[in-house]
């Protein structure tokens, strides 16, 4: 089941959306990095303040305005995952024309409620 998952606009805040999401996820049992503007631990994950690496990654799931998304879509692109997700005022039309250009599946969708009802 494991969809390897980039948390991408991690949030430390127990009132955000992404840092409920990767406590879903993990609770889920997905395997779970995630990329933030401060590092810190949610659910015994790390948030990177930097930009790694990252291998293996399934799904990028976005907690980014489109605005703020723009300084990132190379390497988003470079980390090849099978599919992005772009949560509620994340969706970003611009961004659909290059992930499709790079045969990158996405979705307008709510990572909470894909797992919520079994669609993750």
């Amino acid at each position: 089941m494991n969809k390897k998952t980039l948390v991408f606009g991690a949030s430390l805040k127990l009132n955000r959306y992404s840092n409920y999401a990767i406590q879903r996820l993990v609770a889920n049992e997905y395997e779970v990095v995630a990329f933030g503007m401060k590092k810190g631990m949610v659910s015994g994950i790390e948030i990177d303040a930097e930009l790694l690496p990252y291998k293996n990654i399934d799904t990028v799931t976005l907690y980014l305005n489109p605005k703020r998304q723009e300084d990132y879509y190379n390497y988003i692109v470079s980390l090849r995952p099978k599919r992005v997700i772009f949560n509620p005022g994340t969706e970003n039309p611009e961004f659909y024309k290059i992930l499709k250009e790079n045969d990158i599946d996405f979705e307008a969708a709510c990572t909470l409620v894909l797992l919520s009802t079994n669609q993750y």
